[in-house]
């Protein structure tokens, strides 16, 4: 710590205060160093740790974690990619609240114009759903009410007991039982069927009757 001569360094000398103690020099604006989120380094030490955490959450047996289960809804025997094979005559049409309305506006007789578009036999269905949504609609609806209790038409009960909405109730049927053409003339509606395969659907354009999606039908495909 001496040069030669004896004399201390300069640098301990100017550090030298009484008493013969050191003074400490204060650092002023001192941050510590941190490392970007996106430094490389941290990459490769996470992938290392990587493995020892899936030993870790898996017990220390090492066992594998259980695959997902995946829930995909069963297919109808009846379907045949989009085809299906249980549509045939006589037709069962489920009949929405609105294509009653419409169809009295266009003056069209149900049974006759379903037999024009189908040529075949029809079987018109009104729900226990559709028959509460007509009643709750009120008198400015009694003509479509007194022409859904024609008794001709089939009586079906909702798929939920005390079910008062027709679009649901609609829905939940034809995906669980595909034998029945839809009639209705709410686009909702309409979008919601075309998610179902092999499910037609029935509406009226030119004063008539038309379907949607039922092969060799003499009406649009």
């Amino acid at each position: 710590s001496r040069h030669q001569g004896g004399r201390p360094h300069p640098e301990h000398r100017a550090a030298r205060v009484g008493m013969g103690k050191l003074k400490k020099t204060r650092k002023f604006a001192a941050v510590k160093r941190m490392l970007s989120p996106k430094d490389p380094r941290l990459k490769g030490s996470q992938q290392g740790k990587a493995p020892a955490d899936s030993a870790a959450v898996g017990g220390s047996s090492g066992a594998a974690p259980p695959a997902l289960v995946r829930n995909v809804p069963q297919v109808s025997s009846d379907m045949f990619f989009a085809h299906n094979a249980a549509l045939g005559p006589p037709f069962h049409v489920l009949v929405d609240t609105n294509f009653i309305n419409f169809s009295i506006r266009n003056k069209l007789d149900m049974h006759k114009a379903m037999m024009d578009c189908l040529c075949a036999k029809a079987t018109v269905c009104i729900t226990d759903a559709v028959m509460a949504e007509l009643e709750k609609l009120g008198a400015k609806y009694r003509v479509a009410l007194r022409i859904a209790k024609d008794p001709r038409f089939e009586r079906l009960p909702a798929m939920r007991p005390g079910n008062t909405y027709a679009d649901d109730d609609l829905v939940d049927r034809v995906t669980a039982h595909r034998c029945y053409i839809v009639a209705t003339c709410d686009k909702d509606l309409k979008r919601r069927i075309r998610k179902i395969p092999g499910v037609p659907i029935m509406t009226i354009r030119s004063r008539k009757y038309e379907v949607e999606r039922l092969p060799d039908s003499n009406s649009f495909l």
